[in-house]
């Protein structure tokens, strides 16, 4: 399919709306031709048995209002592709925008819920089921928040690049701690002067909660988390802290040395992730454990006092069928976490799924939406509330990811980074500082290099970007 465009600056608007209604495996458009004119947009589409669609739409002015313009264009190209495929999306035009950040922003405006459906399925096609999420999720999302200082705040994210092994599906900045041994002690050393020196940086804030991901930082030997968790609870000020929580992440780098050193510290919410309970389905993902393990790793976790587990499924994974997705729901079931996230499958362009695509054409997940409503009937049956929302491009079948959890069992930091209402000071390879300014509307963003070797080799390097970019503030006010 070749797609033409007047103005290359729409490229990302244009391509996730037609990658959701055309699949390359099964498009039968030949070319989509879009003109960005001041007034007007027009799109003409042909399809490979010749027949040609066009149509035009009055917009707003491009330069003034930019964000409506967009909606115009993407209205009229939903619209076209809905007819040719006869389909539609449950997000709409929705595509690189957090669903729930923008139902949030209304209901700050004093916006009641039925002029937000109306706005959501006027404006962004949204279906109603979608919206009805929406607007639950973001009413709670704000009152958990208000319940804490989250503007007077900042919350502290710390990345341990390391993996038992990388997933077929991932596009995270993880290692293999095999491959990588020789590198871990080095970058805790290097992570730790960066610790140190992000103990100064926020003096007039208040620590909310504290996220350790990756990655894996159960990758990381006992007595490595324990000198890096002690040195966080000696620098850093515990006394407004909501939430510790730590992605154990992986069964197989779970042990009971780990989780006890993880109590010891105060951490009080921890992630076990099985991603599938289909043991054919770990093997291909490249995930190396077992379903035993997955087990093992829970209860030992129960014995060592943790009362705050989320388990990670994934669906829309190579091969599964909303059968394999029932069963894994009756295995969790059986372990009774207090929360559960459902992810649907996002193959992004550095994961080695999509580089080797052509080896797993024949083993694509059937009847992906039905696997999400299997996992809301489950959650609704089990007593767990959907608190967080997110989206990403290239999902399977244009759905979402849900956070589910049983009420009081929220993980607040997810609520925090996604709908971005609160400063995160991240630390490590590949983390990525948001410094948030409410009064203003704005947010500034400081990166770090990912690879952990150019972490520890730069480290005065990322020390000296947050600390110019801090001093610059505070010259500037």
């Amino acid at each position: 399919m070749e797609i033409l465009l007047s103005d290359k600056a729409y490229e990302n608007d244009v391509r996730p709306i037609i990658n959701a209604f055309c699949p390359e495996e099964e498009t039968r458009i030949s070319t989509i031709s879009i003109d960005f004119g001041r007034d007007k947009v027009y799109i003409d589409i042909k399809v490979n048995s010749g027949e040609s669609y066009n149509s035009f739409t009055s917009t707003p002015d491009p330069i003034n209002e930019k964000a409506a313009y967009k909606n115009a264009m993407k209205r009229l190209l939903y619209s076209m592709l809905s007819d040719i495929s006869k389909k539609e999306l449950p997000w709409g035009i929705l595509t690189g925008i957090r669903p729930t950040k923008l139902v949030y922003e209304l209901l700050e405006k004093g916006m009641d819920e039925e002029e937000i459906y109306r706005r959501m399925e006027e404006e962004y096609y949204c279906s109603k089921d979608r919206i009805a999420i929406s607007i639950l999720i973001a009413n709670r999302e704000m009152q958990l928040l208000n319940e804490m200082d989250y503007k007077n705040g900042y919350s502290l994210y710390i990345a341990i690049p390391f993996c038992p092994s990388t997933c077929l599906y991932c596009s995270f900045p993880s290692y293999s701690v095999e491959r990588y041994a020789d590198t871990v002690e080095g970058y805790l050393k290097a992570l730790e002067n960066e610790i140190r020196y992000a103990s100064t940086c926020l003096p007039d804030k208040k620590l909310s909660t504290v996220y350790l991901g990756g990655g894996t930082p159960t990758t990381l030997s006992a007595k490595q988390l324990d000198r890096l968790l002690g040195l966080i609870r000696q620098l850093y000020d515990f006394t407004y802290v909501k939430e510790f929580c730590v992605e154990a992440g992986r069964p197989d780098s779970i042990t009971k040395d780990k989780l006890m050193v993880l109590k010891k510290w105060g951490v009080d919410r921890i992630s076990i992730n099985p991603q599938t309970m289909q043991e054919r389905t770990l093997e291909l993902i490249g995930r190396k454990h077992t379903i035993s393990q997955v087990y093992e790793a829970f209860h030992m976790a129960r014995e060592t006092g943790h009362d705050n587990i989320n388990m990670d499924i994934i669906i829309g994974l190579m091969g599964e069928r909303p059968e394999d997705v029932a069963y894994t729901l009756d295995m969790i079931k059986e372990l009774d976490p207090e929360g559960l996230t459902v992810h649907t499958l996002a193959i992004k362009r550095a994961a080695r799924l999509n580089a080797e695509k052509d080896n797993y054409k024949g083993l694509k997940a059937e009847k992906v939406p039905r696997m999400l409503e299997l996992s809301k009937e489950f959650a609704k049956a089990n007593g767990y509330l959907p608190y967080y929302l997110y989206r990403q491009k290239n999902m399977a079948d244009n759905l979402e990811n849900i956070g589910y959890a049983k009420y009081g069992k929220e993980g607040l930091y997810n609520i925090l980074i996604m709908e971005e209402k609160q400063t995160i000071l991240a630390l490590g390879a590949g983390a990525l500082s948001k410094f948030v300014y409410h009064d203003r509307k704005q947010i500034d963003r400081i990166d770090n290099v990912k690879n952990p070797k150019d972490y520890i080799n730069r480290i005065d390097e990322m020390i000296k970007r947050k600390n110019d970019y801090l001093q610059e503030r505070r010259d500037n006010n």
